[in-house]
């Protein structure tokens, strides 16, 4: 019944795409809530890549080219940004040819699986965001979008607060073992992914707090916000939880510094609720050996992350430059290494530096790392906004989400865009669309050239020859000095003398 009420709701939206793009959009995007859920179809008709999600991108894609002639829209996207981007993609695309060129240890896909998974789907995931940005050209649509993007971490965490039993979290060792086991069968997502993705997402709801009129509409915004918080804590994923820290520490010192005081009283409310994730959050620390000292176990920290990356350094080091191309760690047999040597099963570095080095080389990874960076700092400016609440709110929401990215890339996560990193394409879409439209708005200043007003020949009375000025409009704009002599006897404006200037 579900995959029945799915395919109609992909039908209905489909079709509605040649009326109106931008919401069909906008459902492309919530589908990302349970794109990854066990029951969503993987294909229609044995026909790989043939899934709702799929064919409605195709359909809102399709209908996007079409409309944007009807619409009269102009490709406006910062010429920076279109550079940084235009070079994310190369990297991308050439870190592929690489790897589809040469399929040492790459035994377990075909080239049309290579093809699927590691080409089209880490373009498609970001198409959304693109869309978006282009078309996101008024108030009625940007609301839309907003609304879409942070129901999709909404429903998560709903689904994250559904299937997880409260008493799991209890204890950190239940916590992670469900935590596990259940957030994948039941949602689909990955419960280090999730933890991530929700720890951005209660930020961003609360940067959405200034478009929000009433009392009653506030306390729902900060309860949703704190119910994404409850869903995260039930995840388990240790990084999440730092990164929910660290985003929050970050976003008072740039702006809501008087909340500080708010963040331990969160963690407070957070730990009292799940006891468990404080557990979870301090394996491995204040351990005790043989001799009865204290010593910390930094395997159980890092969940074995610091075993392998010392093999991951090395690699980097042989091709420091030019990496090894997409899934560097197949390729230059690491992973077959660490499983058969040391018994650990890592098919990534769970390190996004590490992985963007890995592939990439130094040489690829400076454009994704400015891009990035560039995007941080944008979304900064807007989000330090005092009196416009869509550029706070907007440029909140994106700071979270990269930072989200940025921050627990340290111990897993990917630059290659993915499912979970659609919503965070999106923010960045929106927030270079407000960025566009408030540089088209600012006022630019006119310089005009000081001017010298030919007196009349006849005498004028005394109180016409006076010094004092009076405004005036020229060529639509005001403020221009000119004598009342000059006024009311039609004197011609001549050019300078002296090339003095100021500004309308």
């Amino acid at each position: 019944m579900r995959v029945f009420a799915l395919y109609l709701f992909v039908a209905f939206f489909s079709l509605y795409a040649f009326r109106d793009w931008f919401k069909s959009a906008c459902a492309l995007v919530l589908l990302i809530a349970v794109i990854q859920h066990p029951d969503f179809p993987k294909e229609a008709a044995g026909v790989q890549g043939a899934n709702p999600w799929n064919i409605l991108l195709v359909f809102v894609f399709t209908a996007w080219l079409i409309n944007r002639r009807v619409e009269k829209l102009r490709w406006d996207m910062p010429r920076g940004i279109g550079l940084l981007l235009a070079g994310y993609a190369l990297v991308i695309v050439i870190g592929f040819v690489r790897r589809f060129v040469d399929m040492t240890n790459c035994e377990e896909f075909t080239r049309g699986e290579l093809i699927s998974e590691y080409f089209i789907n880490t373009f498609k995931f970001a198409v959304p965001g693109l869309m978006i940005f282009d078309g996101c050209r008024n108030p009625k649509r940007m609301k839309m979008a907003l609304v879409a993007t942070l129901g999709v971490y909404v429903l998560l965490a709903v689904q994250v607060v559904r299937w997880m039993p409260i008493q799991s979290g209890l204890s950190g060792a239940d916590l992670t073992e469900r935590s596990r086991k259940i957030l994948q069968n039941e949602v689909g997502f990955h419960a280090v992914n999730l933890s991530m993705m929700l720890a951005g997402a209660s930020w961003a709801l609360l940067a959405c707090l200034p478009l929000v009129t009433g009392r009653w509409r506030k306390l729902g915004l900060i309860g949703m916000a704190m119910g994404v918080m409850f869903g995260q804590a039930l995840t388990g994923g240790r990084t999440g939880y730092a990164t929910w820290g660290a985003i929050g520490l970050i976003m008072c010192m740039v702006k809501w510094r008087k909340q500080l005081l708010l963040i331990p009283v969160a963690a407070v409310l957070i730990a009292v609720a799940v006891p468990g994730a404080v557990e979870r959050m301090t394996q491995g620390f204040g351990r005790t050996d043989a001799s009865g000292r204290e010593y910390t176990d930094d395997y159980k920290v890092t969940s074995g992350r610091t075993t392998i990356w010392p093999y991951v350094i090395d690699k980097i080091m042989e091709s420091p430059v030019i990496g090894w191309g997409r899934l560097g760690m197949n390729r230059t047999g690491l992973v077959a290494f660490l499983r058969y040597q040391l018994q650990e099963s890592f098919p990534h570095p769970h390190n996004v530096y590490l992985e963007c080095l890995l592939d990439n080389g130094v040489v690829g990874a400076i454009p994704i790392l400015c891009f990035y960076f560039v995007i941080l700092y944008m979304s900064v400016r807007l989000f330090r906004s005092k009196d416009k609440p869509w550029h706070a709110a907007v440029g909140g929401m994106s700071m979270a989400l990269v930072l989200a990215l940025l921050i627990a890339g340290v111990g897993s996560q990917t630059f290659y865009p993915r499912e979970g990193a659609t919503c965070m394409w999106v923010a960045m879409g929106l927030m270079l669309r407000v960025t566009v439209e408030a540089r088209r708005q600012r006022p630019v200043p006119m310089r005009i050239p000081l001017v010298i007003v030919q007196p009349p020949r006849h005498a004028a009375p005394a109180g016409l020859m006076s010094t004092s000025k009076v405004s005036y409009e020229f060529a639509g704009f005001s403020d221009c000095a000119m004598s009342p002599c000059a006024l009311l006897h039609g004197s011609v404006i001549r050019p300078v003398l002296n090339r003095h200037r100021f500004d309308v």
